[in-house]
C-alpha cells in the first residue's frame, strides 16, 4: 500500500466544486451550497454546489440536445474515450482512493480495490461499444428481408448510492457512453465528491459538453422529479433503498420509462456440514466486511449447519475481534466507520433488540464514542428468528448465526426474505453447490467464493432486489433498444 497517501487537502482543492452542466462547471441557481463530512471524524471535508430543480432542467436539457449527435459518434470513438477514461483513472488511482476514503470512511487499501473494479467497467465497455450487433434474414415467406438494429435508448437519469462512489458511477456511465446515450448523473450527497473528480477525469479525456450532466444535491426528490417527468428522458437507472425504487418505479410509469433498478439485499450464507471451515470462515469475512458491511451483497444471515455452528461462529468471532477500527487513511486501520450517525443508531438499535431477545454476544455489539461513526464488528449467535436483525439489510459489521439441519430448511430459511440480491454457499460437493443454486432465489450466487462482483458478469437480483442487469455483455443492453426494418423483397417485380 502506498504510504505516505496524496495530500488531502491538494486533492479537495482540486475537485470540482460546482454542477457539471453542459460542459461547464457552474454553481448552484440559487447560490447555495452544502457540506461533505468525513464520517471518521465528523469535520467538513469540502463546500459545494447544491443543485435546484431549476439546475436539474437545465442539465436535462444540456442531455437533450447532446444526444442526437452523440448516438452518431463513432461507436469505436465512444469505446476509445472509455478506454482513455480507464487509463486515467488507473494512473490516479491513488486520487480516487483517497477521495472515497475521506468522503465514504472505507480503509485506504479496500479503496484502491475499489478503483480497480470500478475502472475495470471502463474497460469492460469500451470492448463492448464496437460490439452492439443486429440481424438481417430473409423474411420466413421470402417475401421481404428483415433488419434489426440496436439503438441508444437515448438520455438517461443515473442516480448513484453513496457505498461505492466510483464503481456505481463507472457501472452507469460506461455502458451508458459505450451505448451513445447521454446522461444526468445525481450522486449521493453523503459522497458525491468521488463523482465530480471522475467527471472532471471524462471532461479531461475529450468525453463532448452535454454528454454527462452532474447535479448533485440535498434535495433528491426534488431535482429528480423535474427530469423524470421531462418527456425527453428516456431511461433511469437508480442503485438505492427498495422504497427509493420502488417510488422511482411509480414515477417513471408517467412517461414509460426504461428502468434499472440495483435495490436491497439480505443475502443468506450458507455453510454445509462438508465445508471447508476455514475456507468458510475466509469467505465471510470477505462477504460480511467488505465496505465495513455496507455493501448491498454483503452476507446478512449467516446459516449454518449445526454440526458446525460453534466452531464456525467462535473462528468468525476471534477474527473478527482482531480488526483495527480507524481512520481509513491510517495504515494500521482494517475497519472504518460507518457513513453516518443514522447508520450506526440503526445498527445499535437492531443488535440491542436481537440481545433483548436472548441473542448472544461473542465479539463486539456496541458502538464506539466519537469522533467518528464506528461501530464495532460484531457476531451474534442464539439469534430468534423473528429478529428484524435477521429481516431488514444490515449495513453494518454485524454478523448473526443461526443453525439448520436439513437441505430443505436450509434452502427455505435462505429465501425467507422479499430480497433476492445474491446469496453465498459453502459446500465441498460441487453437486449440492448446483442443486441448492437451482432452488435459491437470488440473482447471483458465490459458490465457494465471498466475492463474486465482477465487471464481465451480470449484476443484479430477483425479487425486491430489483430490475435489470449491470456489467456483462447484459449491460450494454440496459442502454439500447431493439429497432426492426421489414425492407420489400429485392427480386420483386
Amino acid at each position: 500500500m502506498p504510504f505516505p497517501l496524496p495530500n488531502e487537502q491538494e486533492l479537495l482543492d482540486s475537485i470540482p466544486a460546482g454542477l457539471l452542466i453542459n460542459g461547464q462547471w457552474r454553481p448552484s441557481g440559487s447560490g447555495s451550497t452544502f457540506d461533505v463530512e468525513d464520517p471518521s471524524t465528523g469535520k467538513v471535508l469540502k463546500s459545494i454546489a447544491d443543485a435546484t430543480p431549476e439546475d436539474a432542467r437545465a442539465a436535462m436539457d444540456a442531455a437533450a440536445a447532446a444526444q442526437d449527435a452523440w448516438a452518431r459518434t463513432a461507436p469505436r470513438e465512444r469505446g476509445e474515450l472509455l478506454r482513455a477514461a480507464f487509463a486515467e483513472v488507473t494512473r490516479r488511482a491513488d486520487d480516487f482512493a483517497l477521495a472515497m476514503t475521506l468522503e465514504m470512511g472505507k480503509p485506504f487499501a479496500e479503496a484502491r480495490g475499489e478503483v480497480t473494479y470500478g475502472a475495470e467497467f471502463l474497460r469492460w465497455f469500451s470492448e463492448e461499444a464496437v460490439r452492439i450487433g443486429g440481424r438481417y434474414s430473409v423474411a420466413p415467406d421470402g417475401k421481404s428481408r428483415l433488419l434489426v438494429t440496436k439503438k441508444p435508448v437515448g438520455p438517461c437519469l443515473l442516480i448513484t448510492p453513496w457505498n461505492f462512489p466510483l464503481a456505481m458511477a463507472t457501472r452507469k456511465i460506461a455502458p451508458a457512453i459505450a451505448a451513445g446515450c447521454t446522461m444526468v448523473l445525481k450522486p449521493a450527497k453523503l459522497t458525491p465528491l468521488t463523482s465530480l473528480l471522475f467527471a472532471q477525469v471524462l471532461q479531461e479525456v475529450g468525453l463532448p459538453a452535454g454528454v454527462l450532466n452532474v447535479i448533485q444535491s440535498t434535495d433528491a426528490g426534488g431535482v429528480t422529479k423535474p427530469v423524470l417527468m421531462d418527456s425527453r428522458l428516456r431511461k433511469v437507472s437508480f442503485t438505492g433503498s427498495t422504497g427509493v425504487g420502488q417510488q422511482l418505479l411509480v414515477d417513471a410509469s408517467q412517461n414509460v420509462l426504461r428502468t434499472s433498478m440495483e435495490l436491497g439485499g439480505n443475502a443468506p450464507f450458507v455453510v454445509f456440514e462438508d465445508a471447508d471451515l476455514d475456507a468458510a470462515v475466509t469467505g465471510a469475512m470477505q462477504a460480511k466486511l467488505r465496505n465495513m458491511g455496507e455493501a448491498c451483497t454483503a452476507a446478512n444471515r449467516f446459516i449454518v449447519h449445526k454440526s458446525l455452528a460453534t466452531d464456525f461462529a467462535a473462528k468468525l468471532a476471534e477474527k473478527m475481534g482482531q480488526l483495527r477500527l480507524g481512520r481509513g487513511t491510517e495504515a494500521q486501520t482494517d475497519i472504518g466507520p460507518l457513513v453516518d450517525a443514522k447508520s450506526r443508531t440503526k445498527i445499535s438499535e437492531l443488535v440491542e433488540e436481537a440481545v433483548a431477545a436472548g441473542a448472544t454476544v461473542l465479539t463486539g455489539g456496541r458502538a464506539l464514542d466519537g469522533p467518528g461513526y464506528f461501530y464495532q464488528p460484531t457476531v451474534l449467535t442464539d439469534v430468534p428468528a423473528g429478529a428484524n436483525l435477521l429481516k431488514e439489510e444490515l449495513f453494518g459489521p454485524v454478523a448473526p448465526v443461526v443453525t439448520f439441519s436439513t437441505e430443505d430448511e436450509a434452502v427455505a430459511l435462505a429465501n425467507d426474505t422479499e430480497y433476492g440480491l445474491v446469496a453465498y454457499v459453502y459446500t465441498r460437493d460441487l453437486n449440492r453447490g448446483i442443486r441448492i443454486g437451482e432452488r435459491l432465489e437470488t440473482g447471483m450466487l458465490g459458490l465457494n467464493a465471498g466475492v463474486i462482483s465482477n465487471a464481465a458478469a451480470p449484476f443484479g437480483g430477483v425479487k425486491q432486489s430489483g430490475l435489470g442487469r449491470e456489467g456483462g455483455s447484459e449491460g450494454i443492453e440496459e442502454y439500447l433498444y431493439t429497432q426492426y426494418i421489414g425492407i420489400a423483397d429485392p427480386h420483386a417485380e
